[in-house]
């Protein structure tokens, strides 16, 4: 019988991928619970690994090199929160566009308020690591288009989108620098009153490409 187990692969009830994908979710889970404690250069594969309560070969078994495992702590934490966006808009998707914005803004953002590890993640700093500014730029990039996509059932239809997915980018970007600059202490604010100033900003830039507005 146990000849038997051992050819299959499952011990425990878990097949050999899932003892896998089991060990590197504590490895994912270990490295964020570092970076937020200490920053993203703290994350090494000597201190995740005692972490997470793994010998040193497991990381191999799952990420090439430190850089692998920065960027699939980014993608978890990016793909819940733009999960949790998508849900929030969802929840209000028979109210105008714009009230859907701002709901999106205010999840987000007691969000990041919640869950202070998720703002550590996204909108910490990324010097000195090519791998996490590349993510961070696609993170903006990702953000535009689904955003664009969200927005065009509601768009006019002599709407410029060059000038429109140009426009969400400065959105999005000064968003994401306002986050940053009020978790590095630059802007003195609470939570409401970044909602409010994000929500301004994004009806003002949005509201020139809805039905009603006079195009220039």
């Amino acid at each position: 019988m146990a000849g038997a187990r051992a050819k299959s692969g499952i011990y425990g009830g878990r097949t050999a991928e899932q003892r896998r994908a089991e060990r590197r979710g504590k490895l994912i889970d270990a490295a964020l619970e570092i970076w937020q404690e200490h920053g993203w250069a703290a994350v090494s594969m000597r201190g995740v690994c005692a972490q997470a309560g793994l010998i040193d070969r497991y990381f191999y078994e799952s990420f090439a090199d430190r850089d692998e495992l920065l960027v699939a702590v980014w993608d978890k934490v990016r793909d819940e929160m733009f999960g949790l966006l998508l849900e929030s808009i969802s929840d209000v998707s028979d109210h105008p566009p714009l009230v859907q914005l701002r709901s999106a803004i205010e999840v987000l953002v007691h969000r990041l308020v919640e869950h202070p590890r998720h703002a550590q993640i996204i909108f910490g700093e990324h010097a000195g690591s090519p791998a996490l500014e590349q993510r961070r730029q696609e993170t903006l990039q990702r953000a535009t288009d689904m955003l664009g996509q969200l927005a065009r059932p509601f768009l006019r239809a002599d709407v410029d989108e060059n000038g429109f997915r140009m426009t969400v980018l400065m959105g999005i970007g000064g968003f994401y620098e306002l986050i940053s600059a009020w978790r590095a202490g630059i802007v003195r604010a609470d939570a409401d009153q970044i909602i409010e100033q994000a929500a301004r900003l994004g009806e003002t830039l949005g509201a020139q490409y809805l039905p009603g507005h006079r195009a220039e």
